[in-house]
């Protein structure tokens, strides 16, 4: 049963993958255009100042990357995703509640999309090219990565004691409960871990005048709103689609348990 759930997760991040592409690459690829064409003013400015700077070689063309790359990155992702996805529907189904496969497939994607992008972005949102430096890579990914895994376990955690205080309190105060303890932990978190601001401003002569203006809010804003809708169109396809592929199969499996 378990590898039905996880082919049908497969399936629904594969779609899913398609369909987050071509929202990608309609809006978030210009934003992306406009932030390299940034890189390209900073460094000429760069080079007629200072001089002696040399472009790095392009391994691929834009059209690839745009295309291709961005096609596979996205994919990819998204089927690791849906299978990710399917782990945790076949874990929490019937361990939950009377929850259909329709309602849980939801609500564990719409827990997913919070706990693993929405939440974590808050402290490290997405940055377009140019807006960060490339010697803070290593530094960035890292806490980037210690804020998903600390937000999915605390919203694991949150969850576990909504369900403790259930009994207790019912479920809508301890729904309540379990959202301002996981709200609660967050903030803590994020005061804790360090913040990270790297959008360059504008580049200034050695006399304090302004050669390159600073990279645009505009640019920015709409890369981190295009980075969660792509992340949004992800998320309701997998939630969607595995809904309807999982439903059936479960269906199917009841009707096969009933006695004739």
């Amino acid at each position: 049963m378990e590898k039905h759930i996880i082919g049908r997760g497969l399936v629904a991040g594969a779609l899913a993958g398609v369909i987050a592409f071509v929202f990608a690459r309609i809006f978030v690829e210009p934003v992306i255009d406009r932030a390299i064409g940034f890189e390209d003013g900073v460094g000429a400015a760069h080079e007629a100042m200072h001089g002696g700077h040399e472009h790095g070689a392009e391994v691929f063309t834009r059209g690839v990357q745009a295309n291709i790359g961005l096609g596979f990155g996205v994919i990819a992702f998204s089927v690791a995703m849906g299978a990710l996805f399917a782990v945790v529907f076949a874990v929490a189904y019937g361990r939950v509640g009377n929850v259909s496969a329709r309602g849980l497939s939801l609500y564990v994607a719409g827990g997913m999309l919070l706990s693993l992008y929405v939440v974590p972005a808050l402290k490290y949102p997405a940055n377009p090219p140019a807006v960060s430096l490339e010697e803070t890579i290593r530094q960035r990914t890292l806490l980037y990565l210690l804020m998903v895994v600390l937000s999915a376990a605390l919203f694991v955690g949150a969850v576990y004691l909504g369900r403790q205080l259930a009994e207790r309190l019912g479920a809508w105060n301890a729904t309540l409960a379990a959202a301002g303890s996981y709200i609660a932990a967050i903030a803590v978190v994020m005061l804790i871990l360090p913040t990270i601001d790297e959008t360059p401003g504008p580049l200034r002569d050695n006399a304090g005048n302004m050669v390159y203006e600073g990279f645009p809010a505009d640019d920015l804003y709409q890369f981190r709103l295009y980075s969660l809708g792509t992340q949004v169109v992800m998320w309701t396809t997998i939630g969607l689609v595995f809904a309807v592929l999982a439903a059936r199969l479960l269906d199917e499996k009841r009707r096969d348990a009933v006695p004739a």
